[in-house]
């Protein structure tokens, strides 16, 4: 069978040239432009939403011919702010929306799209990159928890290779870099716990947003940062390694591990267990989707010391499932199948956002996500779907819940 994820190093996938980066002034996309610096990648074209400040400074630096913002009137301002900046070279093309995003992620002469926008937002822009045939190293775990059958259909038919940026998925794929595909077992994903590992439900129900914001190892955007303290971030790692791994979810397994030395680790049928450590540096595994399948050298990087104090005892623990019900509710989803997973997704992406506007409280987050599984368990009857059928079961969940819990959010999907 023809596998998207490339799973050798003798392969026809090259090392990245010229970028075009979804989710610019994000988390991700800032330390892709540090490495783009860094490593001397070209950046032709660039997506945000509306941190326009950060956008000129990056167009000044990068110069990209093409850029996309989240609506028309920050496309105005930024054509107005570029006309009074000190830019000397001529100004990028600009565009908005769901088609400027489109236009990013196939701009010509880019050979890889680095997929970074967070949420469904990304989805249509990865699907278009995906019907080029080109390169993407996927940051947005959303794309393929939404619309994961999709995705991996069109990516066969086009020869597009799919490389995850996602620290967990990364080390799985390079400890199954050069192995038979039927020679591994089960996935082993490993997880901080979040600020509230050994917390009681009792007492995540007092949580408060600041305290949920305060990551013990990785410095992300909030919603990412919710997801994490909620567990929600390590469902949808479970059904975005069920369909980027073509296994059974049963084997697919998650695993406490306080330290963050460990990125995962993968199983084989001979017994043996490979793991990837190093330490949480997000710059780590994008740099190995954009360079490979070379292994470039950077420069001062972090390499994992062995007889450092700080690591010194890596431990596991089991998730209690009873407290987060994120992982069960994440396989009933795969289980369910359909557009189940997609439900799963927009309606932790409609709760995530009501939290942190506090209109819920913290475990009203499981609440929804629960109810929307029931409540749209008839999705699950739903093969194989297209785009804008997807984007209309989404919407429809995110106004649900936003009319349920919060009415003023009722049109703002």
């Amino acid at each position: 069978m023809q596998t998207v994820l490339p799973l050798s190093y003798d392969t026809s996938v090259s090392k990245s040239q010229c970028l075009s980066i979804l989710g610019s002034t994000g988390s991700i996309g800032r330390q892709t432009l540090e490495l783009a610096r860094e490593c001397s990648y070209r950046v032709e074209a660039l997506a945000c939403n509306k941190n326009i400040d950060l956008l000129i400074r990056q167009i000044e630096e990068f110069k990209p011919r093409l850029v996309s913002v989240g609506d028309a009137d920050t496309a105005r301002e930024l054509k107005e702010r570029l006309k009074a900046s000190s830019l000397t070279e001529k100004a990028p093309d600009i565009m908005y929306g769901r088609q400027g995003n489109c236009a990013v992620a196939s701009c010509s002469g880019v050979d890889t799209v680095v997929a970074a926008i967070v949420g469904f937002a990304g989805l249509e822009a990865v699907l278009e990159a995906i019907a080029l045939g080109r390169k993407i190293a996927l940051a947005n775990k959303e794309t393929l928890v939404a619309a994961g059958e999709l995705v991996m259909s069109q990516a066969r038919r086009s020869g597009a290779s799919i490389i995850p940026v996602d620290s967990e998925h990364s080390a799985v794929w390079q400890c199954l870099l050069g192995r038979p595909l039927n020679s591994w077992k089960r996935i082993f994903l490993s997880c901080s716990g979040g600020p509230f590992r050994g917390y009681s439900y009792e007492k995540l129900a007092d949580v408060r947003l600041e305290d949920a914001l305060k990551h013990p190892t990785w410095d992300m955007g909030a919603k990412i940062t919710i997801d994490s303290a909620t567990l929600m971030n390590k469902g949808l790692e479970i059904i975005e390694a069920y369909y980027l791994f073509e296994t059974a979810v049963e084997n697919i397994d998650v695993v406490i591990h306080p330290q963050s030395l460990i990125h995962s680790m993968l199983s084989f049928k001979d017994g043996s267990v490979m793991a990837v450590l190093g330490s949480p540096d997000m710059k780590q595994p994008i740099h190995q989707a954009l360079a490979f399948p070379e292994i470039l050298e950077r420069d001062e990087v972090y390499s994992y010391d062995p007889f450092a104090p700080a690591n010194a005892m890596i431990s596991f623990e089991r998730p209690d499932e009873a407290v987060f019900p994120s992982l069960r509710l994440a396989r009933e989803a795969v289980q369910g199948g359909g557009l189940l997973p997609l439900a799963y997704n927009s309606a932790n992406e409609a709760a995530n956002l009501l939290f942190r506007r506090e209109r819920i409280s913290f475990v009203t987050i499981f609440d929804i996500v629960a109810k929307v599984l029931d409540g749209f368990h008839n999705l699950s009857d739903v093969k194989l779907a297209s785009y804008d059928d997807m984007i209309n079961v989404h919407e429809k969940i995110m106004r649900a819940v936003f009319e349920s819990y919060a009415p003023e959010f009722g049109h703002s999907v």
